[in-house]
């Protein structure tokens, strides 16, 4: 198979060579092609296996943000490689394939969290799906994926449900049809399948499961600049309204509720943009009111590969009557992406706490998830349906809990307001006699270590961070490719002396851009000031004290920022009144 081809002096290549030379899976490239419509069109090839030019895929790259998130997947300086043409050099990294075997992960993980929100009844009983009048075909229940991609979220379904379900997909694209399609067919556990090919807005391939479908699940294309509102202005799918041209995603959503059975169950990833659009609002209240929506989760961030930040809507369509249960709101948003349950029981379990407003929870802290009424959704006319807007994921503090943290704040203050250090003046300005590291260097003073040293209690480090030279403890996790080790002599040099005067010497030294860190021989040639030991190290107490005393304080505005946002949220949550208490004395213990 032809992996590129160079036509007047212009390098082309196929979806899955530039999969290769990026470092992420061919599906990637497949779902950039139908998800942005900015993409790069082919320029050759065939049907089955275009070609597209390089150039205008790395400015794609470059445009879309996509190059600064491979090339963050990278190593330091010695790990990048430089990929040669009419790029300008754009680089990708020796560890882009960790980047792509995460980002496979992180899909994988998506589909099983998805999954595990479809009840046990969307399979058949070990007795067969006989008794299901839904049932299509095979008399199996169906879980259909309209945006299929290359199969990962059948895949998912099939682990779970193994033979006890009918799997059917459709894509757009070809070739993700047909890597889904041999993926089904060698799954050892999966049942039934049919994964076709076309456009499900426009020409959706299985009308035939219109009200039928025992689950949905589905991670449609975003940040596509509209959908074909007009052409598809009288669609029965529409059935909470139709969708503005530019909430496409609210398209999808409704089509995936459109293939539901009653009592069928839709899981959507969606962007918070659609929980919030002012121009979805109307579609929202009357999913909302209708019981169509039941919950929203708000994904921990970056578990959506193509978002960023996502948000899952479960959605079950009611037999006959509204059901008037409340929306469960879950914001994981915060947290790590292993906080999202994988299975059914632990959703379950979850949304249990949520309707009991946490009652019996084993563990301390908050719930991660709250029971909304309808009516509450609905009252302020938004139909804010973000989690965040619901959802405390931070413990509450009480009045006394906030009043007796300030009160040691207060008594901390004025300690360290009566211990703020003043220092006599200099008699008169006389400027510093310089010695160059160099100098120290060469009567051995000081040795300026190789790069990969490692830094130990007593070194100077010299490294891109803030501060730029410190006085190492030891302790300091450093990237030897970019940080020097100098090694001060004790009994000649102090070392917090030698890294507080040498700081505005190197702050002062330009660095290139194509290094981005100091050279050695710059290094060399920043000075410090030539004083005797005695001289030194009284210096270097008083940079010590002063040190610790930024760091106290830096702490201590933390914690006051931290009591200050705790005392406006009780404020606001109701659970504080704006009366102002006197002060109270601290205790002696308080003051210790």
């Amino acid at each position: 198979m032809v992996r590129g081809v160079e036509i007047d002096g212009q390098e082309e290549l196929t979806a899955a060579a530039i999969a290769r030379r990026i470092g992420v899976g061919r599906a990637a490239v497949s779902n950039w092609r139908r998800r942005y419509d900015d993409f790069p069109r082919p320029v050759g090839g065939g049907d089955t296996n275009p070609t597209f030019r390089w150039a205008a895929v790395a400015d794609w790259l470059e445009r879309s943000g996509r190059a600064e998130q491979l090339a963050k997947a990278g190593r330091t300086e010695t790990g990048t490689q430089a990929l040669d043409g009419p790029t300008g050099g754009w680089t990708i990294r020796d560890a882009s394939v960790e980047w792509a075997r995460r980002n496979v992960e992180a899909e994988q993980r998506l589909a099983r969290v998805l999954v595990s929100l479809l009840p046990p009844t969307t399979a058949a009983s070990a007795g067969g799906g006989g008794d299901d009048h839904f049932a299509i075909a095979d008399d199996l229940p169906v879980v259909f994926d309209p945006a299929c991609g290359d199969g990962t979220l059948l895949l998912a379904a099939a682990d779970r449900f193994e033979d006890r379900v009918r799997l059917c997909g459709q894509e757009i694209d070809e070739g993700l049809t047909r890597s889904a399609t041999l993926d089904l067919r060698g799954h050892p556990l999966a049942g039934p399948y049919d994964v076709r090919l076309g456009d499900s807005l426009r020409g959706n391939r299985f009308t035939e499961l219109l009200g039928k479908a025992a689950a949905v699940v589905c991670e449609p294309p975003f940040d596509r600049p509209g959908w074909p509102a007009e052409e598809l202005a009288t669609d029965r799918r529409w059935e909470f309204g139709r969708p503005e041209p530019r909430d496409g995603e609210l398209a999808w959503v409704q089509h995936c509720y459109a293939h539901l059975r009653p009592r069928g169950t839709a899981v959507v990833v969606v962007s918070p943009r659609a929980c919030v659009s002012p121009s979805g609002q109307a579609i929202r209240k009357l999913m909302i009111g209708k019981g169509a929506l039941r919950a929203v989760i708000a994904l921990p961030a970056e578990m959506s590969t193509v978002t960023g930040e996502a948000c899952l809507w479960v959605l079950r369509r009611p037999r006959g009557e509204e059901e008037d249960e409340p929306v469960v709101l879950v914001d994981f948003s915060s947290a790590d992406r292993a906080a999202a349950p994988q299975q059914f029981g632990e959703w379950r379990q979850l949304f249990g706490l949520a309707m009991s407003g946490g009652a019996g929870r084993a563990r301390p802290g908050p719930v991660p998830a709250r029971a909304v009424t309808r009516a509450r959704l609905l009252q302020d006319g938004e139909a804010n349906v973000l989690p965040s807007r619901y959802v405390t994921t931070e413990a509450e503090a009480g009045a006394d809990d906030i009043a007796r943290v300030t009160g040691r704040l207060e008594a901390v203050y004025a300690r360290l307001g009566a211990g703020l250090p003043r220092y006599a003046a200099a008699r008169a300005r006389d400027d510093f006699a310089y010695v160059t590291l160099a100098e120290l260097e060469r009567v051995g003073a000081l040795t300026i270590r190789p790069r990969g040293t490692t830094p130990r209690a007593g070194d100077v480090l010299v490294w891109p961070r803030t501060p730029g030279v410190i006085a190492a403890t030891g302790e300091e996790q450093t990237d030897s490719m970019t940080t020097h080790v100098i090694e001060p002599d004790p009994a000649r040099l102090d070392p917090d002396f030698v890294a507080t005067f040498l700081r505005p010497e190197v702050e002062a030294v330009p660095i290139p851009r194509t290094i981005g860190v100091l050279g050695r021989e710059d290094l060399r040639r920043c000075r410090i000031p030539r004083l005797s030991i005695a001289e030194q190290r009284h210096y270097g107490a008083e940079f010590r004290r002063l040190s610790d005393l930024r760091e106290a304080l830096t702490t201590l505005a933390r914690l006051s920022t931290t009591v200050i946002d705790q005392t406006v949220h009780g404020l606001t949550a109701g659970t504080l009144t704006p009366d102002r208490l006197a002060p109270t004395t601290p205790t002696h213990e308080e003051n210790l």
